[in-house]
């Protein structure tokens, strides 16, 4: 036991020192995403204060046209939170992509691998540490961005952040996002044992990973049962505020009716995404201990 923990420790500062250009871009890469949520909340009652209502001339309270005009904080509010929110929500696709052809499969076309099973290190330790390591920093780092895009996001004003149903909001604003980037991790290191190579490996986890985000955007209305809603005057039917509507029921060429998820459901939503792609990445991990156990005697 004395002599396995500072193995283990030093196997993992190899990593890092091996992988610290990767390493110190996700640093500066969340430092920057967070010092730009930070600023978004600090402008984001300003935002909401230049999508107001107003009248003119001012009366009653209401704030002047005028004045409202005259904020343009709103439009750097929301393209900041846009980019941010896109950012996290596309993370899966280069975590997956290093992951196949830097973290696994450049080691494994270059020799280096190989080299260090010949050593002291268990193929099994080799690929346990690779996919840890990352995955405890990626892990760490989305769950700060998720807790700084909530604070930023506000009261969650679809003029201003897009509505919660819309993919890139939703996968980046609960464990959705940490579960995606787990799921890429765990692909590409998959892509990156079967292939052997780094390039083709790299390609394959992309695509993989296209297929899963778009995969889970299709059925993401249906892991969750849904609410109905059926109309009392088919001229005046509406959906609550912020609904998705899932299907419609007609009367003629009339809406009287509607399946849909309230916003309410946006959690439990997430939890079973969440779940599947948990249950994906733990797969794809076991598949690649599988791999690698017949690549090495």
């Amino acid at each position: 036991m004395s002599t396995a923990i500072p193995a283990l420790g030093g196997l993992n500062r190899t990593v890092l020192r091996v992988h610290r250009t990767a390493l110190v871009f996700w640093v500066l890469a969340v430092t920057a995403a967070a010092a730009a949520l930070i600023w978004m909340y600090v402008i984001g009652d300003e935002a909401r204060g230049g999508i107001a209502a107003c009248v003119s001339p001012p009366r009653d309270g209401g704030p002047s046209c005028a004045e409202i005009g005259s904020i343009t904080a709103d439009e750097r509010y929301t393209d900041g939170i846009r980019v941010v929110t896109e950012l996290i929500a596309y993370l899966m696709f280069p975590i997956a992509a290093w992951a196949g052809g830097v973290l696994v499969g450049r080691e494994l076309e270059s020799g280096t691998a190989r080299l260090a099973w010949t050593q002291s290190v268990t193929p099994a330790r080799w690929l346990a540490t690779r996919l840890a390591v990352p995955a405890v920093l990626i892990t760490a780092g989305i769950s700060v961005l998720v807790a700084l895009i909530l604070l930023a996001r506000g009261d969650g004003d679809p003029g201003l952040v897009g509505h919660w149903y819309q993919s890139e909001a939703f996968v980046s604003t609960g464990p959705t996002a940490v579960g995606h980037a787990l799921a890429g991790l765990s692909l590409g290191a998959l892509c990156g044992l079967l292939l052997g190579r780094a390039l083709p490996a790299a390609g394959l986890s992309f695509a993989a990973c296209l297929v899963l985000y778009n995969g889970l955007d299709r059925v993401r209305e249906h892991l969750w049962p849904t609410a109905t809603h059926t109309a009392t005057d088919a001229r005046t039917f509406q959906l609550p505020r912020e609904a998705l509507a899932v299907e419609w029921t007609y009367q003629g060429d009339r809406i009287v009716g509607a399946t849909y998820h309230p916003p309410s459901h946006f959690r439990p939503i997430q939890y079973v995404e969440t779940g599947i792609l948990l249950a994906l990445a733990a797969a794809a991990t076991l598949a690649a201990f599988a791999v690698l156990r017949r690549r090495t005697p």
